[in-house]
């Protein structure tokens, strides 16, 4: 990836982090900047980097500068609430997702069935669909609750809605994540197990999410418990057959953050649960699940994905990985609650973007 687009992309990243504490410190009556947030990290900068490490082209396409040019106008129009605009600007954004999907796939995912097909190009595959399905939905959800009311629900909001856009980042990290594993020849049943857990998730989120709409608290329970087993089997099987070199030890470290947000995930339901339940109470553990999910897990990949052919690069990286965790797990949180320490926390999240983005590598000549 070129200098320029490592510079946009570290820029739009620091800025979601600002967004993500403006509405709490300068909050607007009418308006709300976690879309801002949501948008520039998931959409606008992960979207557009998923599309680029699809084609991997030296040079950014029409297609992929077509759909960065559209996100930043879809994330505006929708923080303002024009949403005529963000339903017109929703459709060119589906047909340039798709059009890269079917040039690297196929226009049916029939991938999904073959035996023969590596885990990693099925997630790889799911993460497209996941966006331009999250594209279709969104502009679902606003023509219902904006303009048809055909179905109302509580849990039934854009905003809801919006933040699925965080999907396709995780399941394209997960298919670098095998993409690893399968360097290596796996025996018969450690394919099958990998083939499990790729539908376990796969299918386990939309399930979840589809119990979060309807507030059942059980079966999210059994489905959050079956990704957690999954997330920990490919955790175990990463660990014992990818290679050890120094990607293996960041995309480690973003697994660990996925586990996290899947422990988090299940205390935050028992919460729920619980007598005398007020959502104040477990804001700190919602933020918590939230920060190392975005940033922490999702940067993880992301940062992986735009250096991946630099590696080894100069850097500290136990020293690095440190400072995420602490900024993600602690300074992050917090500072939805302590101002100072929302300073911090953006200062130690520009320091480890930054660093991981544009740290120098050892070989002598760096790859565009």
């Amino acid at each position: 990836m070129n200098i320029r687009l490592k510079i946009l992309f570290s820029i739009l990243m620091i800025t979601a982090l600002i967004f993500g504490f403006v509405d709490i410190y300068f909050p607007l009556e009418n308006y709300s900047f976690e879309r801002l947030h949501i948008f520039l990290f998931n959409l606008c900068t992960g979207g557009t980097i998923l599309l680029y490490y699809t084609q991997k082209k030296a040079q950014i396409s029409r297609t992929v500068l077509s759909f960065f040019t559209g996100s930043l106008f879809y994330a505006v129009s929708a923080f303002f609430e024009l949403y005529p605009a963000t339903l017109l600007i929703s459709i060119p954004l589906f047909l340039f997702v798709e059009k890269i999907r079917i040039q690297k796939f196929a226009f049916l995912p029939i991938g999904f069935l073959k035996k023969t097909e590596p885990v990693s190009l099925k997630f790889h595959q799911a993460s497209l669909l996941c966006l331009s399905i999250g594209i279709v939905m969104a502009s679902v959800v606003i023509l219902n609750n904006e303009y048809f009311k055909w179905i109302t629900m509580e849990k039934l909001t854009l905003n809801t809605f919006f933040l699925g856009y965080s999907f396709p980042l995780s399941l394209i990290t997960l298919s670098l994540v095998f993409s690893m594993i399968e360097k290596k020849r796996v025996s018969l049943s450690v394919r099958v197990i990998m083939d499990l857990c790729f539908w376990v998730i796969t299918c386990g989120v939309i399930v979840f999410f589809i119990f979060i709409l309807i507030e059942k608290f059980i079966p999210q329970i059994f489905v959050t418990s079956a990704l957690f087993i999954a997330v920990v089997t490919v955790f175990i099987l990463y660990l014992k057959l990818a290679d050890k070199i120094q990607q293996k030890l960041f995309l480690t470290s973003g697994i660990g953050f996925l586990i996290f947000t899947a422990v988090t995930g299940i205390a935050y339901i028992f919460l729920q649960m619980s007598k005398g339940y007020d959502p104040l109470d477990a804001k700190w553990l919602l933020h918590m699940h939230v920060f190392a999910s975005l940033y922490g897990w999702n940067l993880c990949g992301l940062s992986v994905i735009c250096r991946f052919d630099d590696f080894p690069i100069k850097l500290q990286s136990s020293t690095v990985i440190f400072i995420h965790w602490l900024t993600a797990i602690v300074l992050g949180p917090l500072g939805v609650f302590y101002g100072p320490l929302a300073i911090f926390a953006i200062i130690g999240y520009a320091f480890i973007t930054l660093t991981l983005f544009f740290s120098s590598n050892n070989r002598k000549h760096i790859h565009g």
